[in-house]
């Protein structure tokens, strides 16, 4: 590269996600999907719906797919399904964002946090055991930035005590634990479309995924008004429908899925290795025989703010996710955990950084990251 062209690329800001350079590889094809839609004038409950139901199930490695108009729907209505309800308990992690917990306090019920392990921020079998009560309904396992929770021992905790388990797999579509798919490791699961997913809608979108023909059918009635069939209202229930349009733009982005994972590994592999050499920094850590999707590439570092900022300064894009746990939200003032009460999660909100992560990134932006970071600890 001549010097002229790298000064260029030096001052090109790097955004932490790029939504635009997706949509120029693949708006043909999003908007023949589109127009398809419009021409069909089908526009809730069609077919290509119903396509996109089988085909995230196929992918999940379970037998059903319940469209709805968002991930946070997905998590109360499949929570509303497996039975909770106003006054009961339900185990979740506090080191996620506030739709997992909101999704609890939806229905009336309690949510009670269990802290992270720190080295996958993902919850803890050994902190959700302490926190089991007869009031126990539901664990919310979420999958956090792309990997997979430790999920044999939760499931043998769900398992002795009769407490279903709901995944949170919003983030984490395509990775697997000890060979299975995320989205087939609990009662139910729950995928968010959020359009910085790593499979995006245009707008809000989600699917529950189950291998269970009763919930099958009691989500297909709550997501439809309460309506076990047309006009027939069994109980009270949600308008919470995956729209036509949202569901063909997905079908579309759906076949790149696949190149895009192995791109967004690609880089992660770049990150870790131009990192390794930094002593203030944690890379992300993979457990033996789980495979990782990368919705996010987040490392643990000393003086991060400082970082962000420096960062920040030349042009390049980070975020945090997340800087306040749950359980020192307001929303969740009265539950009685202060400040140093749940410390795993604590400590992660203040060190966590998610560097630039889409598969459109470039291997010289990735080496300008790092090269920043490194400057910024003096190696």
């Amino acid at each position: 590269m001549s010097s002229t062209k790298h000064s260029i690329a030096e001052s090109q800001p790097i955004p932490q996600m790029d939504l635009a350079a997706q949509y120029a590889s693949i708006g043909a094809e999003i908007r023949t999907a589109v127009e398809q839609v419009l021409d069909s004038q089908q526009f809730v409950l069609g077919k290509e719906g119903a396509a996109l139901e089988q085909e995230i199930a196929a992918l999940c490695g379970v037998r059903r797919g319940i469209g709805v108009a968002s991930g946070t729907d997905a998590l109360i209505l499949a929570l509303r399904a497996v039975g909770v309800k106003a006054g009961d308990e339900v185990i979740l992690p506090p080191f996620t964002f506030v739709a997992t917990g909101s999704a609890v306090s939806a229905l009336g019920a309690r949510p009670k946090f269990a802290d992270i392990v720190p080295a996958t921020f993902n919850v803890s079998a050994a902190e959700i055991e302490k926190r089991i009560t007869p009031r126990t309904r539901a664990i919310v396992v979420v999958h956090l930035y792309g990997l997979a929770a430790d999920m044999d021992p939760i499931r043998a905790l769900a398992a002795k005590h009769r407490v279903p388990i709901v995944e949170d797999n919003a983030q984490a579509i395509g990775a697997t634990y000890q060979g299975r798919p995320t989205g087939s490791l609990s009662d139910v699961a729950c995928l968010s479309f959020y359009p910085t997913k790593n499979l995006g809608a245009y707008g809000d979108a989600g699917m529950i995924t189950t291998n269970s023909p009763e919930l099958d059918a009691r989500l297909r009635t709550l997501r439809n008004h309460g309506q076990a069939s047309r006009y027939n209202s069994v109980e009270p229930g949600w308008n919470s429908r995956l729209d036509e349009i949202q569901a063909a733009i997905l079908r579309v982005k759906l076949r790149h899925l696949k190149e895009w994972e192995r791109l967004r590994r690609a880089h992660a592999a770049q990150y870790s290795r131009l990192l390794s050499g930094i002593g203030e920094i944690r890379t992300p850590y993979i457990p033996e025989g789980l495979e990782h999707v990368f919705h996010q590439y987040t490392i643990r570092v000393e003086r991060r703010d400082e970082l962000q900022k420096f960062l920040a300064d030349r042009k390049i894009g980070s975020a945090v996710y997340y800087p306040v746990p749950l359980q020192l939200q307001p929303i969740y003032a009265n539950q009685g955990f202060g400040a140093g009460a749940l410390p795993e999660s604590e400590k992660a909100a203040t060190e966590v950084l998610s560097l630039p992560m889409f598969p459109e990134l470039r291997e010289e932006q990735i080496e300008r990251v790092a090269t920043a970071i490194a400057e910024f600890y003096g190696s």
